[in-house]
């Protein structure tokens, strides 16, 4: 039979006694790390959520107490009442506790425990399916439960910082219409309303414009969000937003305020100094020189444009892909000191087929070398386009061309993901440098080829440039928004714009992208009934939480700071969710399942 705590009471957490408390008789509860049975003495190490403290059963302790104390096996629950010793053996530097321990008089086994199916130990390597079914056990370990305590200091860091400029914390409804632009929607039957759906908020966009129109101001919620797609390292099915708007305010107004933000928070959670302001790159710029619109700034390796070099050429690669109006461009590798290459041709080989999962057909290579050039494609070109190629690009001995030839749109999000997959392969990127950067100036609409018609680039009540307004007719591509994405390491963190609060602009943004005014008003008529009665200018965004904490502690995966998350399939494997239910309850939802094809 387990015992229980009746007549004790904790005097605090196991790591929050120091050499101040020597002398002093303390009750402490906590989990079994580690044992060391040396015969005449009994070490443990005693764990909770503050850290870990030693605690000994001493040569005189009671032969019974002795006894009990040599049953303890790791992760059995314990309380013990003891007094705070200087430490006898060497002080660990390593634990708060180190120069401490605690001579125990007192043991109560709260709860035994079976052998866990992994070491709760920091830094584990087993296999992260058996640990997610484990959450709980994988939770104990102290780089999981320091990802959450980051996690909680940065959301309080946030709440702080935007209590003190003037923003309230309103909170929005979980259960919403569905209003299908962008990913797909989670949606929930309702019972009381037969063959009708709630929809999970892909975001409290709406919402939180419709608090601007009821003067509210300045708003923030720290959010749940639902997104019913793909997932990776970086996306979740629900995964938390730090949301905000703002009245009466433009871009500068926002970006500003967001910077602030940042600075606050680097310092107030990491004691570090973020320079602001931070630099500003326009989409295409951003496009031409790294093919991405989250760039990651801690190296170099920009993407360089051959075609002005290569337009003439004869090869057939190169020639269709720039007359279809697309391009020839290329990273550079720079070479070892000695003027060898970084890489072998094996891994060049090797990387022809990661373009190849980015829509690229295939990978041309040039390398530069004492005696010449080695080119995949050399037998192809002439040399005054050899040399062309070489001068642009700066090559020198060691360096290694690696070149698409596309579309635009492929060679950029081949060569993007290509430059950093290199980088991190050759070890170049600082990973103790947090490097951000506003993108500005995206376009408003991007083409959906599947679809056959434009859609928002980010949503549909982002505004126009104002200079760009004419151009919604006559060029819509050319129309820039009032967007901008935070981006820090490679990674957006958070992004959003201004909105559009015109009625009739808005109902032109609904035509352009696809919409009868019919349908915008069965969708979204509820916001634009609300333009009707005086609507401030507003704009705001929202930051990815979880991909926030994760860059703060250099982690791979968000997976590594949220409690408790589904993999890659959209499943939790710890409750085995999503799972069956039974015919009573769809019945009671007017829910029939049909088996999939």
């Amino acid at each position: 039979m387990a015992e229980n705590i009746k007549g004790l009471k904790r005097t605090c957490r196991v790591a929050e006694i120091n050499s101040n408390n020597i002398g002093e008789e303390v009750t402490l509860m906590g989990w079994v790390q580690n044992y060391r049975n040396l015969g005449s003495l009994l070490f443990i190490d005693l764990r909770d959520v503050s850290g870990i403290c030693q605690i000994y059963f001493g040569e005189d302790c009671e032969e019974a107490l002795k006894s009990k104390a040599a049953t303890l096996r790791k992760e059995f629950v314990i309380a013990v009442k003891g007094v705070v010793q200087k430490r006898g053996g060497a002080v660990n530097p390593n634990l708060k506790t180190g120069e401490i321990e605690v001579k125990v008089s007192e043991l109560r086994i709260l709860s035994k425990s079976e052998t866990p199916p992994f070491a709760i130990e920091e830094n584990s390597d087993a296999n992260e399916a058996l640990r997610l079914k484990y959450r709980y056990l994988d939770l104990r370990r102290a780089d999981m439960k320091e990802n959450l305590i980051l996690r909680h200091r940065v959301a309080k860091s946030a709440r702080d910082y935007y209590d003190a400029n003037g923003f309230l914390e309103i909170e929005t409804p979980m259960l919403t219409k569905s209003t299908p632009e962008g990913a797909r929607d989670y949606l929930v039957p309702s019972r009381v309303h037969p063959n009708k759906f709630y929809a999970l908020p892909q975001s409290p966009q709406q919402y939180k414009q419709l608090l601007m129109l009821s003067s509210m101001d300045r708003y923030i919620q720290i959010v749940k969000c639902f997104r019913d797609e793909d997932l990776r390292a970086d996306r979740q099915p629900e995964f938390t937003q730090i949301d905000l708007e703002m009245s009466f305010v433009d871009e500068d107004d926002v970006m500003s305020i967001n910077e602030g933000f940042i600075k606050h928070l680097f310092k107030d959670v990491m004691d570090m100094e973020v320079k602001t302001p931070f630099l500003r790159l326009p989409y295409s710029e951003a496009m031409d020189r790294f093919g991405s619109d989250k760039p990651d700034l801690r190296f170099g390796m920009e993407l360089c444009d051959l075609s002005e070099v290569l337009k003439n050429s004869e090869f057939n690669v190169f020639a269709s892909a720039i007359n279809n109006g697309g391009s020839v461009r290329c990273i550079k590798v720079d070479g070892k000191e000695d003027g060898t290459q970084s890489l072998s041709r094996k891994e060049i080989d090797a990387l022809t087929e990661f373009v190849k999962t980015y829509g690229a057909k295939g990978l041309a290579y040039m390398i530069v070398d004492a005696e010449g050039v080695r080119s995949s494609v050399l037998k192809f070109l002439k040399e005054d386009e050899i040399k062309g190629m070489l001068e642009k690009t700066d090559a020198k001995a060691g360096d290694i061309l690696l070149i698409v030839a596309d579309k635009n749109s492929v060679v950029y999000d081949s060569l993007g993901a290509l430059r950093c997959h290199v980088a991190a392969k050759l070890g170049i990127i600082n990973k103790d440098e947090f490097n951000f950067l506003w993108v500005v100036d995206f376009p408003l609409f991007e083409y959906d080829e599947e679809e056959g018609r434009f859609a928002a680039k980010h949503h549909p009540f982002t505004s126009p440039k104002d200079d760009d307004i004419e151009l919604l007719d006559s060029d819509p591509e050319k129309v820039r928004a009032k967007a901008y994405d935070m981006v820090l390491n490679g990674c957006e963190v958070g992004g959003g714009s201004i909105r559009i609060f015109d009625t009739e602009l808005q109902q032109k943004m609904f035509e352009k992208l696809g919409f009868t005014k019919e349908q915008a008003w069965a969708q979204f008529g509820h916001l634009m009934e609300a333009f009707k009665y005086g609507t401030p200018p507003h704009g705001g965004m929202a930051y990815g939480l979880d991909r926030l904490v994760m860059l703060l502690a250099k982690k791979d995966s968000i997976r590594d700071v949220i409690a408790f998350p589904k993999v890659q399939n959209a499943s939790e494997l710890m409750t085995d969710a999503p799972n069956l239910v039974d015919d009573k309850q769809l019945n009671e939802l007017y829910i029939k399942c049909v088996k999939p094809e």
